[in-house]
């Protein structure tokens, strides 16, 4: 005889009502939370700018239904594009991602919660549109950086416990999460209607891992995140609707996500909502190359150099060993064929040769012109990959958070170069004083791709001014980057 099951409706778990109570009444007073969000800001959209270059990304960009234009709707900045709120987060979103070149969070799991930043922007440019035609005050940049806070904090301190990969789940069900409770905060939801979103989230279908690793890498790792971050902007709005939650989404024995995708396993957490996340992120702003790499890619650089001094080259190199973290390890040591940009972007091996042979790491050296340089697999057949495991406890450790990789070269004649050690990448928090000057070069150099120099000039005027940036009306911030 089966056990008796109350229908007794519960009372929502207590991850949904932290988030939402965050969301709705949090004040973010963090001057540095504010600060590393306006650098995230024109960091985010400059990727998308670079994601513009390819085919690839923009064959996926616009309307549903092609000639579509939405009266009062949200821009693409980049484009020509207006859409509905939902699409444009997608476009926004895949753009953003398209490269592996935006911020990246480290934790039990890892992802980039910039991504959250296609939802938040097309939702408030959206409204702001909409408000000024009904001739009410739009949204401001303050906003969307208190926004992007807060996307980051959910995403973030969700992750620094929880390991989502190890069920063979994406981070992007965090992205999703995360950008339903903001959005649905920026569409004035009250309290119980938040949580009845994030509700919604949760017991949605979350994507596989599978499109980011071997044998079945591929381009759907990049645009991913526009789907989740999409997905919530339509999730928002249908909660806005009336629509019921499912309080006990989490925490419903056999049906609740706990039991059916988390291994029966509850929720651990770190630490409280704050501006923790933000504050920390990391920033990719030497090489669009998986995170767990970017150390390793200092270190090549560092070998193309040394090689070029001594007179060698690749061809004399016997073994390169890289010391790393089981993170890495996990990820993105690969041997055997790459098919495609998304597989290589994928594999430290890869973004290890390159560097050596070429002295640089761009997203057009996961091409196919770039690829089919028969020294790359040579080279990649020769580096291997071994655990660290101090590595790996100062990857965890949250007052380190380092990413180390550490590379040795051995020749063939018996000779080795000393090895090259780096612990935190230029876009780490320790090394904010050295990355933020050239995370804005990187900018600057992304504006160029796509806007005359008198529109790269304001641009950039506006968002290197803190206060007028924050009081910038969102709709006029996005027209700046209109075609």
């Amino acid at each position: 005889m089966s056990a008796h099951i109350s229908n007794v409706r519960p009372k929502p778990d207590k991850v949904l009502v932290d988030i939402a109570k965050y969301v709705g009444s949090k004040k973010i007073t963090s001057k540095e939370a504010y600060e590393t969000a306006r650098y995230c800001l024109i960091d985010t959209l400059g990727c998308g700018l670079e994601a513009l270059e390819y085919p690839a990304c923009t064959k996926l960009l616009g309307p549903v239904v092609p000639g579509t234009v939405v009266p009062n709707g949200a821009k693409v900045p980049g484009t020509q594009f207006q859409l509905d709120p939902i699409q444009a987060a997608f476009n926004i979103g895949a753009m953003i991602r398209w490269l592996d070149f935006n911020d990246t969070w480290l934790a039990a799991e890892w992802g980039h919660p910039s991504d959250n930043l296609g939802g938040i922007l097309a939702t408030a440019d959206w409204l702001s549109r909409n408000a000024v035609a009904a001739g009410k005050k739009p949204l401001t940049m303050q906003d969307v950086l208190t926004g992007m806070i807060k996307a980051h904090e959910i995403q973030g301190c969700l992750a620094l416990e929880n390991s989502f990969n190890k069920v063979g789940l994406d981070h992007v069900v965090l992205v999703k999460v995360a950008s339903t409770a903001v959005v649905a905060s920026m569409l004035g939801l009250n309290q119980e209607e938040i949580i009845n979103a994030v509700s919604l989230a949760w017991v949605d279908g979350q994507s596989l891992r599978t499109y980011r690793h071997a044998p079945n890498t591929g381009s759907r790792k990049s645009w991913a995140a526009g789907d989740a971050t999409s997905r919530a902007v339509k999730l928002a709005l249908i909660a806005k609707t009336g629509e019921m939650g499912y309080p006990s989404v989490l925490s419903a024995k056999t049906w609740g996500f706990y039991d059916v995708l988390f291994d029966g396993k509850e929720f651990k957490f770190q630490r409280p909502y704050g501006s923790y996340v933000m504050e920390n992120v990391l920033f990719k702003i030497s090489f669009p190359a998986e995170f767990h790499s970017q150390t390793a890619v200092e270190c090549a650089m560092q070998i193309h150099d040394l090689l070029k001094k001594a007179g060698k080259s690749a061809d004399d190199i016997k073994k390169i060993t890289i010391r790393t973290h089981e993170a890495c390890i996990r990820i993105i040591d690969k041997k055997g064929p790459l098919n495609n940009p998304a597989d290589r972007d994928h594999c430290i091996q890869y973004m290890v040769a390159v560097p050596i042979l070429y002295g640089r790491l761009t997203a057009a050296d996961y091409e196919d012109a770039i690829a089919s340089d028969p020294r790359i697999d040579k080279l990649r057949d020769k580096i291997v990959c071994v655990e660290d495991k101090s590595f790996t406890k100062d990857y965890h450790d949250p007052n380190k958070r380092s990413i180390a990789n550490a590379l040795t070269v051995e020749f063939k004649d018996g000779k080795k170069l000393k090895e090259l050690v780096c612990e935190y990448p230029i876009g780490h928090k320790r090394r904010r004083k050295e990355g933020m000057p050239v995370l804005v070069e990187k900018f600057k150099t992304n504006l160029a791709r796509q806007f005359p120099v008198k529109q790269q000039k304001a641009i950039l005027d506006l968002c290197l001014d803190a206060k007028k940036l924050a009081a910038t009306p969102v709709n006029e911030f996005v027209d700046m980057f209109v075609i």
